[in-house]
């Protein structure tokens, strides 16, 4: 994990100019969580970044983004990325999975999208954006997680402190087109459920599994398992600001692609 947080923040200095010096003395709500201040190039305080990284009772599961105080005119930002990465333990640093990375690098570009916020009034600042451009900053960044010349800067191995051999890097690469078709389709699935609740005519003597079913078989590859309801448990459908919005992730998807083929 400091591997991870220190290649992420050194993508954001190649990338940005940033530079990050870790705070002890400003005020946080769990021992857990680390502070750092977010200097420019010139070294004026840009913003406060909190992270928040382990599971603990009562904290929800997955992983967010979320702003304390909001850029503005009067306001620098102070900017949290929360996530649920295994502890570190006596005997074990915290290891992240390829997948964790990724989240971690894509919940930090949320979070540099309000940390470079540069607007006079907070409700345009940072992902105060129109819904189709609010993935565009997080997903950008994951496409450095598969680039040799960025792994190379933080991912040694947590013993030897070898860095990352070529031949994995390629399969890392190759990981990520696999499957990807079903992915896809996935998303496009789970998009269009999401529309259809929120532009068809319900009641409530609407059969939420047949609506279900209906919605989903031109996407659907598998047959239905019994007693598992997507509608009832996924929460973008009906809340977090994705209603009738979790199409946002494909469409900037392809928006970021055209974005990291000018970085490239």
């Amino acid at each position: 994990l400091e591997n991870v947080i220190e290649g992420v923040f050194t993508l954001a200095k190649d990338l940005f100019q940033l530079k990050f010096k870790q705070r002890t003395d400003i005020p946080v709500y769990h021992p857990d969580v680390l502070t750092y201040e977010i200097l420019d190039q010139n070294d004026s305080l840009l913003a406060v970044f909190y992270a928040d990284f382990f599971p603990r009772k009562g904290k929800r599961q997955g992983a967010w983004m979320t702003n304390f105080k909001t850029q503005n005119a009067q306001n620098r930002p102070h900017v949290a990325n929360v996530c649920n990465f295994t502890k570190p333990t006596k005997n074990e640093p915290s290891l992240l999975t390829f997948n964790e990375v990724t989240t971690l690098f894509h919940e930090f570009g949320h979070a540099l999208h309000s940390i470079l916020s540069q607007v006079k009034y907070k409700s345009l600042a940072g992902t105060n954006v129109l819904w189709d451009f609010v993935e565009l900053p997080s997903q950008l960044l994951e496409n450095w997680c598969y680039e040799k010349l960025s792994l190379q800067k933080f991912a040694f191995h947590y013993e030897t402190n070898e860095v990352i051999p070529d031949d994995l890097v390629e399969r890392i690469k190759k990981s990520m087109q696999y499957r990807s078709a079903s992915a896809n389709l996935r998303q496009v699935g789970l998009a269009t459920l999401d529309l259809k609740w929120h532009t068809t005519a319900i009641s409530d003597d609407t059969d939420v599994v047949e609506f279900e079913r209906k919605a989903l078989q031109e996407t659907d590859l598998y047959s239905a398992v019994e007693n598992c309801i997507i509608s009832s448990q996924f929460g973008h459908i009906f809340q977090g600001g994705y209603a009738a919005g979790y199409y946002s992730y494909k469409w900037a998807e392809i928006l970021e692609a055209d974005v990291f083929e000018s970085f490239e």
